[in-house]
């Protein structure tokens, strides 16, 4: 690896830090219901209204099957993201800062990582006392998913 920068999105989702490029964030939003949707998706909350634009949200904590962090609901939030084009909408439980990371304080996913989860891990970030995992915002839907959403 170089030294190549790389600006993150650090957020935390049951208790555990998770981080997504920045770049494939467009904001944050406050956390607001989302109404619901007849037959979607379990780790789908439904749908906002933002700008004008119907936007679906989806839930991180089911998604990766964890349980949904006590935190105050004012903490939550939504994090915006662009999707081949089309917006969704990431329920997280708070966001903790926007950071700037040398690549090596990215380590590649451990080899215990396996099976689906693996697909939209992109590495572990080191921090102090701590870590986060890296994922890849884009890998989060499966194809047939995209098309349900």
């Amino acid at each position: 690896m170089g030294n190549e920068e790389l600006k993150v999105l650090i957020f935390s989702v049951g208790g555990q830090l998770y981080a997504a490029d920045i770049v494939d964030i467009e904001r944050i939003l406050a956390y607001q219901e989302p109404a619901r949707i007849p037959e979607a998706p379990d780790f789908v909350e439904g749908i906002i209204n933002h700008e004008g634009t119907i936007i679906p949200v989806m839930s991180l904590s089911r998604r990766f099957n964890l349980e949904k962090d006590d935190t105050n609901s004012r903490e939550s939030k939504i994090i915006l993201s662009l999707f081949e084009g089309n917006k969704i909408g990431i329920a997280v439980d708070s966001v903790v800062e926007v950071k700037t990371l040398s690549d090596r304080d990215v380590d590649e996913t451990p080899e215990l990582v396996s099976g689906i989860s693996r697909r939209y891990i992109k590495g572990i970030i080191k921090l102090k006392g701590s870590m986060a995992i890296l994922i890849n915002l884009s890998a989060i839907l499966t194809e047939d998913e995209k098309e349900q959403i």
